[in-house]
């Protein structure tokens, strides 16, 4: 009969080094494995929304030291407007988004809150808006399979056009762009020619012609794409909304418990970030405008004014009955009673 030699101790012990050495190695492969989420917004990378999609993106990989990663995508080149990002992060068709609250208004009127007319314009009560509001926000977006993760202000929204609206007749020359029903509704009833128009689609159309205005905010990076053609900004103070960020929340759970940490971290981190940001930012995009010859009127004739809160009677009593007791609480948040 054949005899087998048994292996010497001393290589019993090398081969259970190498097994031991080369299960280490694919553990720490699988601990450094990268998880690459996406995340888009219609806005430029220089808006306030760009800025905190950099931001937050920054800081999860910093938490993480890589493990997870959101590859972002901004002006729209993920195909998504914000009156899209709801149902797009929704279905997963994307991982996460930064979408305009007035551009989600669009579908979902429960958002428009934020930029109802003359009701947050200024910090404190955006801020206070804000807080009234984020629990219903927080109901809405778990019941769309999605989770909230931080928000952004944007400076109060002003006119853009050829040169400064300093009359109610001014108002009413204007083919202007707005960016949900309410402020169409709003400055069709100040007599201007109204059209509900993305951000991302609106320079093409005043490029075409189609308009020669925009309700926009006085933000000197989303204003890149305007001040080309649009050389005046007139300072109304309409209103000061806010963009919102979202992941989808199967996309959130399937994340280990210290990725949701990081991610839960960088989230309420980049809020804090952007709402402290807002408070330089005014005079910033206003010395970046200036030098790229935009005249800045900041002295409205109380005629305009006027007229547009006028031109808004009834649009928070409208806002309500669309949405029902999520705008009644807030509301009632809101005021403090």
């Amino acid at each position: 009969m054949p005899r087998f030699a048994l292996p010497r101790p001393s290589a019993t012990k090398s081969i259970l080094l190498g097994l031991v050495a080369a299960l280490l190695a694919v553990t720490a492969a699988a601990q450094s494995a990268t998880t690459t989420l996406r995340i888009a917004t219609e806005y430029p990378a220089t808006s306030m929304p760009g800025l905190g999609v950099s931001y937050f993106v920054q800081q999860v990989v910093q938490k993480t030291e890589g493990r997870l990663v959101f590859e972002a995508s901004f002006d729209a080149a993920a195909g998504f407007k914000s009156a899209d990002m709801v149902d797009a992060v929704e279905a997963r068709r994307i991982d996460a988004g930064d979408a305009f609250a007035g551009g989600v208004a669009n579908r979902y009127p429960l958002f428009a809150v934020s930029s109802l007319p003359f009701l947050a314009d200024s910090l404190p009560r955006a801020e206070a808006l804000l807080k009234a509001a984020r629990p219903a926000y927080e109901r809405f977006l778990q019941a769309h399979g999605q989770r909230l993760l931080y928000t952004t202000p944007w400076p109060a929204s002003g006119i853009w056009s050829r040169k400064p609206v300093t009359s109610p007749d001014g108002m009413r020359a204007l083919r202007i762009r707005t960016y949900d029903d309410m402020s169409q509704s709003t400055l069709a009833a100040a007599g201007a020619q109204a059209f509900n128009i993305s951000f991302a689609d609106a320079v093409a159309r005043i490029a075409a012609g189609d308009v020669d205005a925009v309700l926009s905010s006085g933000d000197g990076g989303a204003g890149r794409k305007l001040w080309q053609y649009l050389p005046a900004f007139t300072e109304i103070n309409y209103a000061m909304p806010i963009s919102i960020a979202t992941i989808n929340l199967a996309a959130y759970e399937s994340l280990d418990a210290a990725a949701r940490t990081a991610v839960d971290q960088a989230a309420a981190e980049t809020e804090a970030a952007q709402w402290q940001r807002i408070r330089s930012r005014l005079e910033d995009n206003y010395r970046v405008m200036r030098s790229n010859g935009v005249v800045i009127e900041t002295n409205v004739p109380p005629a305009v004014t006027g007229a547009l809160k006028a031109a808004s009677a009834g649009a928070i009593s409208q806002w309500q009955e669309q949405v029902g007791p999520d705008a009644d609480e807030i509301l009632r948040r809101f005021s403090g009673r």
